[in-house]
């Protein structure tokens, strides 16, 4: 039975004093490599998350996605633990008697690691670290760390580069002796030479000043690699060629869909963050129109923030489609969560407003209530699997009925040497009519204006 949570200050005290275990969470192992400070080698962890509001349902459904990123991160998962609190502890995130329970528990399983199940401050970081005496991760950094390991391109390297480091700073500690080593000389010694002597730079600021040198160079990068990207938007925008953005949860299905539609041939892993950097492809509609359909780096709940700034760049494919193909996992346990949390980050970066389809995937495996119940919700919601194809044609007829259409009419002589031109006009516009006459092809479209505007440049009399 679900439980609902009582009000706050008079929680259940059998919940308060105990640290519950969340079954079912095992993994297998991958190998990660070890880096610089809290890029840690994610081997054998304890998953742990405080519960202060929803049902024990919801508590236990966010541990379980937790556990799905640290396997995706290269983890083998030995506990999942839930602490029902009012409010996280801001000294140790789950209270100091916990967190000494949580170290027995580390010291029983052999545990490397523990993963919190939200992001910590840096003194919750650091206290707890004290305290359970192995490395802390919070979800934020984990999910970091996936998106460094799965960034491919140049600037999806660039982009999880930057938001490591913003999340970095502010959290950078000393190893051991390592607050008090110094960049300089030995302090009041009379050896060393000119220049050497004093307590020079600690080596934390050392650390803080090239972090903040690393991040002025990649911002630096990122711009200039946006302004690329800006202008194979704004050419694809003068051709007339409506834009379609995927989006959704992350492992949705939408690489898997972008290959059903178009044959991209996009990886596909059954992971969390498979794709990080846009793929775009051609697609052409039913009704002889084609469209850029662009997928897109999934989503998942409590997406770090500064995660979503430094990929602002990239989600531009998203704030300047025409038509956001919204993929919802039909198989998911709570689909319509999925929905909030996509819809949440659309709305952050300036996409809440664009024209949306919700396309709910893998109908070959979806629960049907959890369809139906989600049909209700979503009125025009079109229903696919992109394994076998189910619905493909219906989504295909969707996207071509709700895509925008040129409104310039043209009806001109178009000489044959201009073919690119007709062509053009067969592909991102509606052709009326078409005729050929001894000085050229009679063309009777609607177009773009940019489009018009060439056609009328080389039209000639009939």
């Amino acid at each position: 039975m679900e439980l609902t949570p009582p009000a706050t200050g008079d929680l259940d005290l059998a919940d308060r004093q105990a640290l519950r275990r969340v079954a079912g969470l095992s993994t297998e192992l991958t190998d990660v490599t070890e880096v610089e400070y809290r890029q840690v080698r994610l081997e054998q962890v304890v998953l742990v998350g405080v519960w202060t509001s929803g049902t024990v349902t919801e508590a236990e459904r966010s541990l379980r996605e937790l556990a799905l990123l640290a396997e995706t991160a290269g983890a083998l998962v030995l506990e999942g633990l839930i602490q029902r609190r009012d409010r996280p502890d801001p000294a140790t995130y789950i209270g100091s008697g916990k967190a000494q329970e949580l170290r027995e528990i580390v010291v029983t399983t052999g545990a490397d690691t523990v993963i919190c199940d939200g992001e910590l401050t840096p003194g919750q970081l650091r206290h707890l670290e004290d305290i359970v005496k192995v490395k802390v991760v919070d979800r934020t950094w984990l999910i970091l760390d996936i998106f460094a390991q799965h960034a491919r391109s140049r600037a999806g390297k660039a982009q999880v580069s930057l938001a490591q480091m913003e999340y970095l700073l502010p959290r950078l500690r000393g190893w051991g002796e390592s607050l008090s080593r110094q960049a300089g000389g030995r302090a009041g010694g009379a050896t060393g030479g000119v220049g050497t002597r004093g307590p020079g730079e600690t080596k934390i600021e050392t650390d803080r000043r090239r972090i903040r040198t690393q991040m002025t160079a990649l911002r630096r990068e990122l711009r200039d690699l946006d302004r690329v990207r800006s202008t194979q938007r704004s050419g694809r925008r003068r051709s007339g060629v409506p834009a379609v953005a995927l989006a959704g949860y992350t492992n949705a299905g939408k690489s898997s869909l972008l290959n059903a539609l178009t044959g991209a041939g996009v990886l596909v892993e059954d992971a969390l963050f498979a794709t990080l950097d846009p793929t775009v492809r051609r697609l052409d509609l039913p009704g002889g129109r084609a469209c850029t359909i662009a997928d897109t780096v999934g989503f998942v709940r409590h997406l770090p923030h500064n995660l979503v700034e430094a990929f602002r760049s990239t989600l531009d494919e998203v704030i300047d489609a025409d038509l956001i193909l919204h993929v919802v996992d039909g198989a998911d346990e709570d689909p319509e969560a999925q929905l909030a949390a996509v819809r949440e980050v659309l709305a952050e970066i300036g996409a809440a407003g664009v024209l949306e389809l919700v396309v709910i995937n893998k109908a070959d495996i979806a629960d049907p209530d959890w369809v139906e119940r989600l049909r209700r919700r979503e009125p025009g919601a079109v229903l696919v699997s992109a394994r076998t194809g189910e619905g493909i044609p219906e989504l295909l007829e969707q996207m071509d009925a709700r895509l925008p259409r040129p409104q310039v009419e043209v009806d001109l002589v178009i000489p044959y040497d201009r073919g690119d031109l007709v062509a053009r006009a067969h592909d991102s516009g509606d052709v009326i009519d078409v005729e050929h006459l001894a000085s050229g092809t009679r063309l009777h479209a609607r177009v773009s204006e940019g489009l018009a505007a060439r056609l009328r440049d080389a039209a000639v009399e009939a």
